[in-house]
């Protein structure tokens, strides 16, 4: 019994400690819906526009904002009017889920880009060969805004090039934040449900992602991993917790992280994560990230079978230290 308390108040001790570190006093939420849109505020202020529309072959988040409204996600190709962004890999739209090769089809690239837009900083990455997907919106679940956070659901499509859907996918976000950090929690279902096999195919172009303003990208911005390792050379491919990246941004030091789950698949996960700015999840991508052709990422869910991959956005002030990243990702991982 004895130990029984002392575990209790070990467990309530670690709870205050770590809470403040993500969750100061959270603000009001609200969820604006449009034909194909839904824009999220946090305290009255604009903070991101959630696009689920035709225009676009997969639903997306953009801009993302800091607490006191910075944006922190590169505007192209959506906004094609902000002076020095890149206008490589045009299919990188700020926050997002997809990925290169589901049965054969590449639903992370859009159309084939130009060798210009391939381009990021002098290296060339070719386009995927495979035929082009899209993640067609089907249905509204839940978009309903509240006095400590807000929450949007909605269901799509897995549909390839002859317009037939091999699979479905439900995207859900919740959005928190208070006076100087903004979380989304961001939840993903892939399901085999239209009678066939859904098989996510071993490539580096996935899954969970997000495209970073200038600011962020090396030299001046600086990456982090939750083992202490820094820069894309020591943390595209590695296996980690958490990564952040922090800088200064329209005179401000702000940072963003990603944490993943513990309960994904292959936790701690690999990281697809450039120095140019492309900031994104892959627990698919074995025999890329490790250089080793007989490494194999690939995952199949069964017919009648599901996927659910969790993530945590953490958009703070200051470098990941003075945000106590580490620490809020523990809290995180403890279900706070």
């Amino acid at each position: 019994m004895r130990s029984k308390r002392i575990h209790a108040l070990y467990s309530l001790l670690i709870t205050t400690i770590l809470l403040p570190a993500w969750c100061g006093a959270q603000e009001k939420v609200e969820l604006k819906r449009s034909p194909h849109q839904i824009e999220v505020s946090i305290a009255g202020k604009p903070f991101g526009t959630y696009y689920f529309g035709p225009q676009s072959p997969k639903p997306y988040l953009s801009p993302l904002r800091s607490a006191d409204g910075i944006i922190l996600t590169r505007g192209w190709p959506m906004v094609k009017s902000i002076p020095g962004e890149s206008h490589d890999h045009p299919h990188h739209r700020a926050l997002y889920f997809a990925h290169g090769d589901i049965n054969g089809i590449d639903f992370w690239g859009e159309a084939e880009p130009t060798r210009a837009q391939q381009t990021a900083h002098g290296k060339v990455y070719s386009s995927e060969e495979l035929p082009k997907g899209r993640t067609v919106f089907a249905k509204l679940l839940k978009s309903e805004g509240g006095p400590n956070s807000g929450t949007l659901s909605a269901d799509f499509n897995l549909v390839g090039p002859d317009g037939k859907a091999l699979g479905s996918e439900t995207q859900t976000y919740t959005f928190r934040g208070d006076e100087t950090s903004r979380t989304i929690d961001c939840e993903v279902t892939v399901r085999a449900d239209k009678g066939v096999p859904v098989k996510f195919g071993d490539t580096k172009e996935g899954a969970f992602a997000i495209r970073l303003v200038k600011a962020l990208e090396e030299p001046n911005g600086r990456m982090l991993n939750s083992d202490g390792k820094a820069s894309e050379k020591a943390i595209w491919g590695k296996r980690a917790n958490w990564v952040d990246y922090s800088g200064k941004v329209a005179g401000k030091e702000l940072g963003i992280a990603i944490f993943d789950n513990p309960s994904n698949l292959r936790h701690p996960t690999t990281w697809h994560a450039r120095g140019y700015g492309l900031f994104a999840v892959n627990p698919f991508g074995l025999h890329d990230f490790m250089n080793d052709p007989k490494q194999d990422g690939s995952y199949t869910v069964p017919v009648g079978g599901e996927l659910t991959l969790r993530y945590r956005v953490f958009i703070h002030e200051g470098d990941a230290s003075e945000a106590k990243v580490a620490e809020a990702y523990q809290a995180y991982a403890a279900g706070k």
